[in-house]
């Protein structure tokens, strides 16, 4: 199976709107078992932002999933390439908005140091590290850029690395196969 990038927005929606319908918490195992085996994979800085989210509850509900348990990847030696950053300038830049904010060279560089210390720079630059085994980044963000960031998106970002990214609903209904229609 293609490694599974996970978004904090992903992992939030799990815990919402799946595990609750979880009976005998079969969603879970599975989950639990494609962590362990690699096949998932959640970053540090993913986990970071996971603490400050609705009290803890994705810390809380996927509790397999912790400091110990050895499934947490470091993304303190993550180095982005010149590509890279040739990319953070030019397309996952919200040019627009840098010209309306009317930011000066100073702060865009401000903001670009602040961007790779985050959680979704660290999720591209793991992928671009892992690209050989074509990652598939999981994420509830859409293409439309709403909130007045200065980079966009990770869908849009993925488009220009030419990474895969996905839904939580398409990655539970295509790639783990699982029927998900809890309307029956």
């Amino acid at each position: 199976m293609t490694p599974s990038l996970f978004d904090t927005s992903s992992l939030l929606a799990l815990v919402r709107y799946y595990l609750p319908f979880d009976k005998g918490d079969v969603i879970k195992g599975i989950l639990k078992k494609c962590f362990e085996d690699g096949e998932m994979i959640i970053l540090d800085k993913i986990m970071d932002e996971c603490k400050f989210i609705a009290k803890g509850i994705i810390l809380k509900e996927l509790d397999f999933i912790d400091s110990k348990s050895g499934l947490i990847i470091k993304t303190n030696e993550l180095i982005p390439s010149t590509k890279f950053f040739n990319h953070l300038d030019n397309s996952f830049c919200n040019k627009d908005i840098v010209k309306l904010k009317g930011l000066t060279p100073a702060e865009f560089d401000l903001a670009k140091r602040t961007f790779l210390k985050g959680a979704d720079a660290n999720l591209l630059l793991y992928a671009e590290k892992i690209k050989g085994s074509k990652p598939l980044i999981v994420t509830e963000e859409t293409k439309t850029n709403n909130d007045g960031k200065f980079f966009k998106k990770i869908p849009e970002n993925c488009f220009a690395l030419s990474h895969q990214y996905c839904d939580l609903p398409s990655l539970l209904r295509d790639h783990l196969k699982l029927n998900v229609d809890y309307s029956n």
